[in-house]
């Protein structure tokens, strides 16, 4: 009985790291952020401190605002959400999940029209930003990032 002890317990590890639903919960932030280079920027907003770097890096501008968010607990990785702003909204229809990150359908609206869909796959361990459109003298950034 002490030999299968250790065996038991190897396979009830072995059972519950297999079954998804039983891992902790994750949160997902999703932001709508205009992204503009202006002569007095404004600090980063708490939410993008993580990501300040890149975002300078990779699109250039100097200041980043948050104008829509939106952050849910994914269970299962089967869920769904809004992030809105006055005139965007990005629905994300998380489809699955897998040991790296989510599938996700991502659609962004202007007020109620389609201005993009498209299917992509966020990394549990690097944000998710995609360039929207042009808005005024700045540009739309999509961002997904698990907390």
């Amino acid at each position: 009985m002490a030999r299968a002890r250790p065996l038991l317990l190897a396979f009830i590890a072995l059972i519950v790291s297999a079954v998804p639903g039983l891992r902790g919960a994750e949160k997902v932030w999703s932001g709508l952020v205009i992204a503009e280079n202006v002569s007095q920027p404004q600090p980063i907003p708490p939410e993008l401190t993580r990501i300040e770097r890149p975002l300078k890096q990779l699109f250039g501008y100097n200041q980043f605002q948050v104008i829509g968010q939106s952050q849910k607990t994914l269970q299962t990785g089967q869920e769904d959400w809004l992030a809105t702003s006055k005139f965007f909204g990005l629905h994300v229809d998380a489809r699955g999940e897998s040991e790296a990150g989510y599938i996700l359908n991502l659609k962004l609206y202007k007020e109620k029209e389609l201005l993009l869909e498209t299917d992509a796959k966020l990394s549990k361990r690097s944000p998710l930003i995609i360039k929207g459109p042009q808005v005024g003298g700045g540009q739309l950034l999509l961002v997904l990032v698990v907390q």
